[in-house]
């Protein structure tokens, strides 16, 4: 990733400015190339060694305690599916079962996939702290304390241990993002190309990557590089994105005679509906389409017969999915209804099937309902987005000690019951997360405000940019998140993880703007 001759870089551009905290980034890359970063300390090598044998005895541990991968139900048998019958089309985004297919060529090692997933998490992680370091070069304490929390992350192991997308895209995020840092301060034509790769690759195993080319484009036109590459590097991952849209639609008409590129848009859009319009019950039911009838008739009886929410405990549930899966929904049974005569009818097609009329239904409620939405949905999730629930993560296996049939066929176990070293399944090494999360957040909008205050925007450029990129970051996948997703620790690590890098960026250049130390 080193600088070509004829690039201009943003560290080059702001060597000139005479405030010391300028200087002190724009060092990072004068006269040495990253190269040189990793390597030519006399202590590069132990520390590399040493950070090396950390993470293999954390494995080798971790697999002591839990020597089996974990599954979730559903999600990893139908990746599993998936990639067992290398279907184009899902429940879920096909990368990662086309990752699990690829995986099992070279073995069906459930231990060799945990220990790779991990093994990615942990390069990954560590290619964003050393690139941070790289080019805005914290104090020792500061980054001694950023590559610890990355090497000793207990959520690393526990993700990685899990037959699902949450490693692969993970790792996947935060190297496009450690590429993205690049392209601000060192920008090529070859970092352009590995970027739309990462993109696409990442918008394959899950589609939340859908706003990363925006927060891209933000990099692009910030970087030090004709129109003409900005222009390229901001399209091109657009190209590849819609081409796979166009692809994946494709795949559901020919499967249902209607173009779509995700029916889980549509589940997902219902979902959130009715969890505002339970509340609405005994209103007057409001004038829809006659489309919109039969399914409100059947949404409506189920919430009236649901009325005794310590008979009915999943009704206690707010700003949740449980609509989207279980069986005893009023989405699930509607849908079985309607292809009952169809016994041939795949369970893919009839949900897939459903999603056009469920986007519809959803979004005329939402618009109905615009104050109840954000009462009982909005202000909901923004609490879980300051603070996230470990949700899967507090158990191990989901707290089953067996799995389904296919995946003891895809990983070879001899039996369908885990081996395991407790007899409670309970996780409670995480349970700090959530609390540490949301003083994070706090702790990132304080040193903000600091750098705000000591004009770090004017005086350490090359960290105001990536400063920029971080809080556009946070802006986008909040709003992503809290009007559309469902939120929980696993699904928020990679803002998590930058937020809290720039958060302790940000301390230290307030620390020594504070003390004169720049």
């Amino acid at each position: 990733m080193d600088n070509p001759n004829n690039t201009v870089t943003l560290n080059e551009e702001n060597a000139t400015l005479h405030n010391p905290g300028t200087d002190t980034a724009a060092e990072n890359t004068s006269g040495r190339t990253f190269k040189d970063f990793l390597f030519r300390s006399k202590h590069s090598k132990l520390f590399i060694w040493l950070t090396a044998l950390a993470i293999i005895l954390e494995f080798i541990v971790f697999k002591y305690f839990y020597p089996s991968a974990g599954f979730i139900d559903g999600d990893s048998y139908v990746y599993i599916e998936t990639a067992y019958g290398n279907f184009s089309i899902n429940t879920y985004p096909i990368g990662y079962s086309k990752f699990l297919r690829l995986f099992s060529v070279l073995t069906i090692s459930n231990t060799a996939l945990v220990a790779f997933q991990y093994l990615m998490i942990q390069a990954s992680s560590l290619l964003l702290v050393l690139t941070l370091s790289y080019f805005y070069k914290p104090g020792k304490i500061t980054f001694v304390v950023l590559y610890a929390s990355m090497v000793f992350n207990p959520v690393f192991l526990f993700m990685a241990n899990y037959v699902s997308s949450d490693a692969l895209f993970l790792s996947l995020s935060l190297t496009w993002f450690a590429t993205l840092i690049w392209i601000l301060h060192q920008p090529n034509k070859a970092l352009i190309y590995l970027h739309a790769f990462l993109i696409l690759l990442a918008f394959t195993v899950r589609y939340n990557a859908l706003f990363y080319p925006v927060i891209a484009a933000l990099a692009f036109i910030i970087s030090r590089q004709s129109w003409k590459m900005k222009v390229i590097g901001i399209v091109s991952s657009m190209i590849l994105i819609a081409g796979f849209m166009w692809h994946t639609g494709n795949q559901y008409k020919r499967l249902t005679g209607i173009r779509q590129f995700s029916p889980f848009t549509g589940w997902q859009m219902a979902n959130n509906a009715l969890y505002i319009y339970r509340f609405v019950q005994d209103e007057p039911p409001p004038k829809m389409p006659k489309k919109f009838a039969a399914l409100d008739k059947a949404v409506r009886r189920y919430f009236d017969t649901t009325r005794n929410v310590f008979v009915h405990q999943q009704e206690m549930f707010i700003a949740n999915t449980w609509y989207m899966w279980d069986p005893k929904s009023p989405l699930q049974r509607y849908m079985n209804r309607q292809f009952k005569k169809d016994s041939t009818a795949t369970s893919l097609k009839r949900w897939a099937s459903m999603g056009p009329l469920y986007n519809e239904y959803g979004s005329f409620l939402i618009k109905k309902y615009p104050l109840k939405f954000a009462q009982y949905f909005l202000i909901p999730n923004s609490l879980k987005y300051y603070a996230p629930p470990v949700e899967f993560l507090d158990t191990y296996n989901m707290g089953k000690d067996s799995i389904a049939p296919i995946g003891q066929m895809w990983f070879g176990f001899e039996s369908r019951k885990l081996k395991m070293h407790f007899k409670d399944l309970k996780v409670n090494v995480l349970n700090f997360y959530p609390i540490l999360v949301g003083v994070m957040n706090v702790i990132f909008v304080f040193s903000l405000i600091g750098f705000v205050v000591l004009k770090g925007f004017r005086y350490n450029k090359p960290l105001s940019y990536g400063l920029l990129l971080a809080f556009g970051l946070w802006v986008v996948n909040c709003g992503f998140s809290v009007f559309a997703s469902q939120i929980a620790l696993r699904f928020q690590m990679t803002p998590i993880l930058i937020f809290f890098s720039f958060g302790l960026l940000l301390i230290d250049y307030v620390w020594r703007a504070a003390f004169n130390k720049l």
